[in-house]
């Protein structure tokens, strides 16, 4: 049980310094229940085949996080956790033999823990199935199946005797999304799809209910809804709907967060966002980036993540280089408008009636670089695809731009985007596969501490297929300052 005798340090305030904890939830039974004709309801882009995501590329995740930021439990016995004997139960957060790591925390495990309080298990219950529509009958049911089981069917949807009572959450998987570590603060998400109704509850009471966020309590913020919205004509209610996604906003230094305006993240939201944080003092300046509504790019963190204090990933198509590759996408801009709409940031200072505005990404990420991380080299951009048509677009989609930083200037992506990958080392990273680096790691060939400037390649041909990279399943709770 995560409790108050554990180190349960919470604070985030870059998106790059060391990472000592992150919020992750391993693929469970319902992404394998994901059918065709409801995966775009369910917001899932294509089915997966889940024994291959599981054991042959989101395990490498694991193993990798661990052996970065809890390295005791696997260093020097990953041939005995996975062997044959073991079945997976390493990896698995509903059985006695999970890692069960306070560094790679498991949101299954803290969604069971807090529902051995009878008081919280009823009231989550009956939140639930009024969501959902349940009969009483099988709100009965539900209070008496055992904690451990009561979280696995309220995320995957299906009871232990294997009969499916809800849609399942196949986008629980990634937890950027639920919501985002502000310096000491907790920002709760508002998901724009229904789809995702059930995951933000479910995450709301585990912040505000387990025992390991108790000091947080009053840093968790909650964007209030529009008290008058059913008042609002129809016009204004799509203007004044208030969505918001964790991937939509990165803390890219103690002072600064930027925030998303995209498909999943309302312009109202951003404004409620603005103020809240002003008036908490929670830190003085906050950049809002409107990108095209396209399904493409769905989030800012598929467009552009943070390597170094000095190095960053993004889409060249939303760069300065842009107008080129769109004239090059000439056939696709004639049939869709809206890939020609042009990238929008403003930066708001808290104290200052008029925003500051940036023409292209580059600048700003260079801003932050140089004037809030203090950087003392050249500002260097990696693009996706190295830039290269149709490349750049073909491993945007399948995340090139969407990587985790384990700590500055060793990231996690993709093995299939070797474009994106060859323009790294026109910089000078090494690329280095998942599997082979944690053979080294156990070999004592290497070690986490002392690596630099490397790209670790996770093996990725189902999880690509869930729209969401490395930075997508994480939810950073705790990182070293790097100033």
């Amino acid at each position: 049980m995560l409790n108050k005798d554990i180190d349960n340090s919470i604070h985030v305030s870059s998106e790059v310094g060391k990472l000592k904890r992150l919020l992750v939830h391993s693929p469970d039974s319902g992404l394998g229940k994901v059918v065709p004709s409801k995966a775009q309801d369910w917001l899932f882009e294509d089915i997966v085949h889940l024994g291959n995501m599981r054991k042959q590329e989101y395990d490498f995740y694991t193993k990798l996080l661990l052996y970065f930021l809890d390295p005791e439990k696997v260093r020097g016995k990953l041939k005995q956790i996975d062997s044959a004997e073991s079945n997976r139960k390493f990896y698995k957060p509903d059985n006695s033999e999970f890692h069960n790591s306070d560094k790679v925390v498991e949101l299954q495990l803290l969604l069971s823990q807090i529902l051995e309080d009878k008081l919280i298990k009823t009231k989550l219950v009956v939140s639930i199935c009024a969501v959902e529509g349940c009969t009483i009958d099988t709100e009965e049911e539900l209070m008496n199946i055992s904690e451990g089981n009561l979280a696995k069917t309220l995320i995957s949807g299906t009871l232990p005797s294997g009969r499916m009572i809800f849609a399942p959450l196949p986008n629980l998987i990634f937890t950027r999304d639920i919501g985002i570590v502000i310096n000491d603060h907790i920002l709760l998400n508002k998901p724009a799809k229904v789809a995702r109704t059930r995951e933000a509850l479910l995450t709301k009471y585990i912040f505000f209910n387990h025992p390991f966020f108790k000091h947080l309590r009053k840093n968790i913020i909650e964007i209030p809804n529009n008290q008058n919205h059913f008042l609002l004509p129809n016009g204004e209610k799509d203007y004044k709907s208030i969505t918001l996604e964790g991937g939509d906003v990165m803390m890219v230094a103690s002072n600064h967060i930027l925030i998303g305006i995209s498909e999943r993240t309302s312009p109202y939201a951003v404004n409620q966002v603005v103020k809240i944080l002003f008036e908490k003092n929670v830190l003085t300046k906050i950049t809002a980036i409107k990108i095209p509504k396209k399904r493409d790019y769905m989030h800012i963190d598929t467009i552009f993540t943070q390597v170094k204090r000095n190095v960053w990933v993004l889409l060249g198509s939303l760069s300065r280089e842009g107008e080129e590759l769109e004239r090059q996408d000439f056939m696709e801009s004639l049939i869709d408008e809206k890939v020609t709409e042009k990238l929008k940031i403003l930066q708001f200072i808290k104290g200052e009636n008029t925003p500051k505005t940036f023409e292209y990404l580059e600048d700003l990420l260079t801003d932050i670089s140089i004037n809030d991380l203090k950087s003392k080299e050249e500002v260097k951009f990696v693009y996706s695809g190295n830039n290269v048509f149709p490349y750049g677009a073909r491993e945007q989609w399948t995340d090139s731009c969407n990587l985790l930083a384990l700590r500055e200037g060793v990231v996690i992506g993709y093995d299939r985007n070797d474009k994106t990958a060859d323009a790294f080392k026109n910089i000078g990273f090494t690329t280095i596969k998942a599997e082979d680096l944690l053979e080294k790691f156990e070999n004592s060939e290497l070690v986490p501490e002392e690596m630099k400037n490397t790209l670790i390649l996770l093996p990725s041909a189902e999880l690509s297929r869930a729209r969401g990279g490395s930075h997508c399943m994480s939810m950073p709770l705790w990182r070293e300052n790097i100033n």
